[in-house]
């Protein structure tokens, strides 16, 4: 969730339209064969044929792991594999890859070179995007996708935590398209009973169901021309998928309670805060629908992968609250916005928003929510354990003041060397650097 405002755009030279990464090279050395090399930022690996390294093994689930190329090195994710994924001996769920490491799918050993070559990584030279603020390098990543995808007509999934402006990219893109001029219809798959979705989608004609007096257009109907943003695709009940692909394949719906079919001429830009890989693994997602709606993927970073953007977005939020320049200069000075740089932000650009309407009313910079460690100090619980934060946000919390205070710990015990610790906590240095530079733990 960002603002509107004037788009400003930096020139290439000063942002650059493309960033060098590491190409890696993977190759099967136990338990199967064959090996792939990266073409892109995103590397899937598995047993289904859609992956990009393709292994047919027992062992190795159908969306498995993926490696991320991003400005920091190579990431390692585990997808929900069934047999899980481990790296050196390790098991990990996301983890930075070294040079020369193994990987572990089940039975499967695969062996990771980096460095041998690099892929450009195309960035937008914009610091901007609809609504969507930001020139860290991950937001101009995403910015160059969704300028891609307005260009077309393609299915578009965007992913992200909950927060992170995903109908905000899902408008923009509707109007940067040839179909700006129709409706942009959203359906909060999340939000919907499950008896009503089917109703909600394709409509339903009178008589269908008890309290149906009158024929109802869905929203493929009512967004003729248009686009359909389905927020939170992966709630919608698993019965509902197959009807939700045919559409998606011949392009007509039929409403509850007829047997006749209607064509629809739409967009679909769907959204999720799951990652809908691992929903398919444990069979709550439908696999076939999956290929259908993730045609062209772009996933929205965190606001605590890119506290370098919180300056400019705090400006834009407070401009779009009616802050006047006195209250935006008292409330984005250097040491407000150090203390926004280091909360966690389980909510993303929501909770800061919220946070900012706050200081607005109280006429004073106040401390975020979640800022530093939680303290359970006088009997208190931590705060984030909080009720007013839903179980994503919590569990986002509680990971992130696990991984400061263990930093600052770790740190502390190797008197501030970043090799040592890294070594004494087996994990990569480079890993080691992102978490300090994420969480910025005083030495």
């Amino acid at each position: 969730m960002s603002t509107r405002g004037p788009q400003t755009e930096l020139s290439p030279e000063a942002l650059g339209t493309s960033l060098e990464v590491a190409r890696i090279h993977l190759e099967a050395v136990e338990g199967a064969e064959g090996s792939h090399v990266s073409t892109g930022d995103r590397c899937t690996i598995g047993s289904h044929p859609s992956n990009d390294f393709v292994i047919d093994a027992p062992t190795v689930s159908r969306f498995h792991c993926e490696v991320r190329l991003e400005e920091g090195g190579a990431r390692l994710v585990d997808l929900g594999s069934r047999n899980g994924t481990t790296l050196d001996g390790v098991r990990v769920n996301d983890a930075w890859l070294r040079d020369g490491s193994e990987l572990r799918l089940g039975r499967v050993a695969v062996r990771a070179r980096l460095g041998v070559d690099t892929t450009p990584l195309r960035l937008s030279p914009s610091s901007r995007f609809g609504g969507l603020v930001g020139a860290s390098t991950a937001m101009r990543a995403a910015y160059a996708v969704l300028e891609r995808a307005a260009r077309g007509d393609s299915t578009l999934l965007i992913e992200g935590e909950t927060g992170t402006g995903k109908e905000e990219a899902a408008r923009a893109v509707h109007e940067a398209s040839e179909r700006h001029e129709r409706p942009f219809v959203v359906v909060d798959c999340s939000a919907i009973s499950a008896s009503l979705v089917e109703s909600e989608l394709f409509g339903h004609v009178r008589g269908a169901f008890t309290g149906a007096q009158a024929d109802r257009r869905g929203a493929f109907e009512s967004a003729e021309g248009g686009t359909v943003f389905l927020d939170e695709i992966g709630e919608l009940p698993l019965d509902l998928q197959p009807k939700l692909l045919r559409v998606l394949e011949r392009r007509a719906v039929t409403p509850v309670g007829s047997s006749t079919s209607r064509e629809v001429d739409v967009r679909i830009v769907a959204a999720t805060n799951r990652d809908l890989r691992s929903e398919v693994n444990a069979g709550r997602f439908r696999s076939d629908l999956y290929f259908r709606v993730a045609v062209v993927r772009v996933e929205l970073p965190p606001l605590r992968r890119r506290p370098d953007d919180i300056p400019a977005i705090a400006v834009e939020l407070l401009s779009s609250l009616g802050a006047d320049a006195g209250a935006i200069e008292s409330l984005t000075t250097p040491e407000v916005l150090a203390d926004l740089a280091r909360a966690a932000w389980p909510g993303n650009v929501r909770e800061l928003r919220n946070h900012l309407e706050r200081c607005l009313l109280m006429q004073e910079p106040l401390p975020p929510l979640v800022q530093g460690p939680p303290e359970a100090a006088g009997g208190r619980e931590p705060s984030f354990l909080d009720p007013r934060f839903s179980y994503a946000e919590a569990r986002s919390a509680a990971v992130t003041d696990f991984e400061r205070r263990y930093l600052e710990a770790l740190l502390h015990r190797h008197g501030g060397n970043v090799s040592a610790a890294a070594r004494a906590a087996g994990m990569h240095r480079v890993y080691l650097h992102e978490l300090i530079r994420r969480h910025g733990p005083r030495t």
